[in-house]
Order: C-alpha cells, then structure tokens, then sequence
C-alpha cells in the first residue's frame, strides 16, 4: 500500500475545530494507506518548518504528498511544500478548500500557476472548485467530494416544523454569523417562542460581537461554544431549521451534515453552494447579507411544513453520495499501486 504524507493545520490535537486533516488522514489509515502528517504545532513559522521538515526527510519512501489548501496566508503553507516537492521529484495533490480560492487564482497568478499546474492532481471537494480550476485553465482537476459516515447521522423527520433554528460553524467575519441573529430578531414578533443556538469556537471579534447583540436586543440565543461532532449532532435533534449565513465558501461539511440529519436548510447562495443545494428542491437559497429574505424563506417553510419535509428528504439522499463508503473509492483511484 502507498506511503502518503498529509500536510495541512492539525487543529483538533490543540483544541480546534477538525479539519480535513483531522477527519481524512484517519479514513485512509483505515483502508491501508500509511499516512504521516504534519502539522500540529501553533505558531506559524514552527509549523511550516515542521511541514517542510517532514517532506525532506520522508522524501525517499513517500509515494504521494497531499496539501490541504486554502486561500488566505494559508496559501503560501501550500505553495512552500510544492515547491519543495517539485524539487525532490514528489508527487503532489493539493486538496483545494478555500472559498476564495477563485480570487487567490486572480491576485497571484505566478504561484497560482506554479502550485497548481505542476501538481500530479487538484483535488476539488466541490463541483463548484472544479468548474472554477477548469475555467482558470487547469485541466489536472479532479472532484472527490468532502466525506461523512452517513450512518454517524440519525436522519429526523420534522413533520411539524417549529421556529427553532440551529448554525454551525466557526464564529469569522466571512461566514457572517451576525445575520443568524437578525434572522432570529425579525422572526420574533410573528414567533415569540422562536430561539437560536449558535454552535462554535470563537476566532475573531465576531463572537464578542454577537453576544452582545444578543444581550442588547434581549434575543433568546445560546453559544455554547465548540462542541465535539458527536456533541453538536444530538443537540440537533432539538432543533428544526439549519441555516447558513455564510459569505464566502466552497462546499461546507456542516451544511452537508444538516441536510443528512434531516434539517432543513436555508443558506445563502454563494460560492459552491448552489452547486450543493438545489433550490427549493432540497434547500433554500437566499442573496447574502440580506436577513430579511433569510427570514422570510424561515417563516415559508413553518407555514409549510409538508413542502419542507419534502426538500429534506431529498437533501438526506442527495448527500448520500458524500457516505465515505462511496468516496472512498474515488481516493483508491488515485492513489492506486
């Protein structure tokens, strides 16, 4: 079996919200793959040195070297490591998850191309990644979709929908949680025993901010801060509509998990969201910043429940394409002998 090293920021060993490495670097152990990663250490430079440090001396018995991949500083952490394995003759994949990667493609076109069109493949979590390569000139793409086990998520039908609304995510400037609470304010004086509860860890101002709006404006919101997987997925059943206020993303795990649970979702519509919802099929889509038109698809779908129930059973099979026991082929596809 193939000798893989994963790069990418470990988040869960230091009390972070899991990322893909957390999450993907164990799924491939389980199918055989021997797997070294890095890194886990806090500071930035230490841990691009960790990094870097892993991939030379590794470099004689690694057969692939996977980077996660995003778009703000995080970029240039990828773009050190394919440069160094451009130089020892590695095979490289970078797994492309920032949401403003179609910007980063603009802003630095030079790297862009030196990261991307000398890997062995890009891999897209998204169709809405992929596209977006595509059109950019890449034609090493190839879309292995961000994975769940279906079978962690007990699907709830919420025939009698109530105004009980649940978001999860980290609490940043760029995934908007401030709307989640204006939806909440509108929809209040139509339904007094509406409620909120915003699952996440703090990693700007954001969270300071939205606290004290809620305190200011009386809202009743809970924060109950970052919660494990296993945590946040039965606090769920509690609750009846997901939303998604998001300004900036590519295809969100949470989002994906919601609609396997059988909540139904009401997101905004950007980036690879509309290529993950179907609107009005299985999900609501909405302009971003706009808490009115959020709130509004919130109180259509409590006035019809029966057409809400109907978009989450289409969401609960539409993500059963995403149940590692499918993806996992798609990886064994690429990394083959």
């Amino acid at each position: 079996m193939q000798n893989l090293l994963y790069i990418g920021n470990e988040l869960r060993s230091r009390g972070g919200t899991p990322t893909s490495i957390d999450t993907l670097a164990p799924l491939l152990r389980e199918e055989g793959f021997k797997v070294k990663t890095a890194s886990a250490k806090k500071n930035k430079l230490p841990r691009l040195v960790d990094m870097l440090w892993l991939v030379y001396r590794k470099r004689k018995t690694t057969d692939f070297v996977l980077i996660d991949t995003y778009s703000t500083q995080n970029f240039w952490y990828a773009y050190a490591v394919a440069r160094l394995c451009q130089k020892l003759n590695l095979k490289y994949l970078p797994i492309l998850h920032g949401g403003e990667l179609p910007t980063r493609l603009e802003r630095s076109p030079g790297p862009s191309k030196k990261l991307f069109g000398n890997a062995f493949l890009n891999v897209a979590p998204s169709l809405y990644m992929k596209t977006v390569f595509q059109q950019a000139a890449y034609t090493n793409v190839r879309y292995i979709p961000n994975s769940i086990n279906l079978e962690d998520y007990l699907y709830k039908e919420r025939d009698q929908l109530r105004p009980k609304l649940f978001w999860v995510r980290s609490f940043v400037e760029i995934y908007n949680p401030m709307q989640a609470l204006k939806v909440l304010e509108i929809l209040l004086p139509d339904y007094p025993k509406a409620e909120l509860c915003m699952v996440g860890p703090a990693k700007d101002e954001s969270w300071k901010e939205c606290i004290r709006y809620a305190k200011l404006h009386r809202l009743p919101v809970r924060f109950p801060g970052r919660l494990s997987k296993r945590e946040w997925v039965t606090m769920a059943e509690q609750f009846d509509i997901f939303l998604n206020t998001t300004n900036i993303d590519n295809t969100p795990v949470s989002v994906i998990e919601a609609m396997a649970l059988g909540l139904p979702v009401v997101s905004t519509k950007v980036g690879g969201l509309p290529y993950l919802i179907s609107a009005d099929i299985d999900g609501v889509l909405v302009p971003p910043n706009d808490p009115e038109r959020m709130a509004a698809a919130v109180k259509n779908l409590l006035q019809d429940p029966e057409r809400a129930l109907i978009r989450a059973q289409a969401a609960r099979k539409k993500v059963e394409a995403f149940d590692w026991t499918r993806v996992k082929s798609l990886w064994h596809e690429i990394l083959k002998d």
